[in-house]
């Protein structure tokens, strides 16, 4: 644990080491400083979850610096600090709090390239409620501020004239899961992937591989079973999106873990989207998605499944309020999940509604950390302040 802490602290201490390249004055630079202060309340009728009070701050601070007419030289870094207070009854309150590194990375770049290093958000693909490349983050759609953590890591992007685009990146030390990942990668292990993202008729088509050492779970398998502690795991994906009159868009993924002991080595998921805006009011946009996500023996055998769908519907009532309500079904379980968020936005302020009626068991976002508040029915009231 002290290694990784420090080894956590070296980078902090590099980063700003390198910052203080900003020090001279010998090109233009702009420095800024902004934060983001968030608190709610979610009330559910489980007794086991109750009422949750919580506040968080993201104080960020960027710093840019012209090196000539063609280049330029940022650093961004931000904190997220966060507690709360969770009630399951009124002799049992629980709380709890922290604070950690939430973006801090350093970035050279010119109209065509980037490459940028550090504790950075990676996400990519089309889909927007059911991901199967949300690969690096936990972006949850019902999240109004759209919070999620970073990888570290070192990404590097070119892009061509005619929009074609190009990424390659390296990622190291990344402790906890991402994504849809169930067990994190082996320690002092790296990852490495790319992608390919080239215009198609009046859209894009791209393919993306990712590689990395997958932990086992010593609860599950022994390395007697399985050959050691980890396995190489490969993914590849293909995604494309393109408006045909109403917009639509597919992402697949095909996973291997490396083993002929595991009972499932292949997962695949697939999504498909459309989305419209009818003439209809202000204007009432209609998303919908399907997904499958399977676990099989084989590339393309028979295996184990879930099936999702979701359907998104967003309506300005006029130019400081809107409403979404967001609808998912499992097929499977035969589970209907609802929400709905009113609006109301100021210039630095925003407040939010939001009802939900789900299971008591909650299956659509089970990579989700943390215990699932969104869970039975209840409602969350929320205010963000823009500084």
């Amino acid at each position: 644990m002290r290694n990784k802490m420090l080894s956590k602290f070296n980078k902090i201490l590099i980063l700003c080491v390198l910052s203080s390249l900003f020090q001279t004055n010998a090109f233009p630079q702009t420095l800024e400083f902004r934060g983001l202060f968030s608190g709610w309340m979610t009330g559910n009728d489980d007794e086991s979850r109750k009422m949750q009070i919580a506040l968080r701050y993201i104080p960020s601070l960027s710093i840019e610096k012209t090196i000539s007419k063609r280049y330029t030289f940022d650093i961004e870094f931000s904190l997220n600090a966060y507690g709360f207070a969770q009630m399951h009854s009124f002799d049992n309150i629980e709380t709890d709090g922290k604070i950690k590194p939430y973006r801090m990375w350093l970035r050279f770049s010119s109209s065509q390239f980037e490459a940028r290093l550090g504790l950075q958000k990676i996400s990519f693909g089309s889909a927007m409620l059911l991901r199967p490349l949300m690969w690096f983050d936990r972006i949850d759609p019902r999240d109004p501020l759209k919070i999620t953590d970073g990888v570290y890591g070192l990404l590097l992007r070119y892009y061509f004239i005619n929009n074609t685009n190009i990424w390659v990146w390296g990622l190291y030390e990344n402790d906890e899961p991402k994504g849809w990942e169930i067990n994190h990668t082996e320690d002092k292990s790296p990852e490495y992937g790319g992608r390919f993202q080239a215009p198609l008729f009046n859209g894009e088509i791209a393919f993306t591989y990712h590689h990395r050492r997958a932990a086992l779970n010593q609860e599950l398998y022994s390395q007697n079973q399985l050959g050691g502690p980890s396995v190489p795991e490969n993914r590849f994906a293909l995604d494309g999106k393109w408006d045909i009159g109403i917009g639509f868009w597919f992402e697949g993924v095909m996973i291997h873990q490396n083993s002929d002991n595991l009972p499932f080595p292949w997962r695949r998921a697939i999504n498909i989207g459309l989305d419209y805006t009818f003439d209809l009011g202000n204007g009432l946009n209609v998303l919908g998605e399907h997904f499958v996500l399977e676990n099989s023996e084989k590339a393309f055998g028979p295996g184990e499944s879930i099936t999702l769908s979701a359907l998104l519907l967003n309506y300005p009532l006029g130019l400081m309020d809107n409403i979404r309500a967001i609808i998912y079904y499992d097929w499977k379980n035969k589970g209907l999940y609802r929400f709905v968020n009113w609006q109301r936005t100021y210039d630095r302020w925003s407040f939010h509604l939001i009802g939900f009626w789900n299971p008591e068991q909650f299956l659509v976002y089970q990579n989700q950390k943390g215990d699932n508040l969104f869970a039975g029915k209840g409602f969350q009231i929320m205010f963000v302040f823009n500084h």
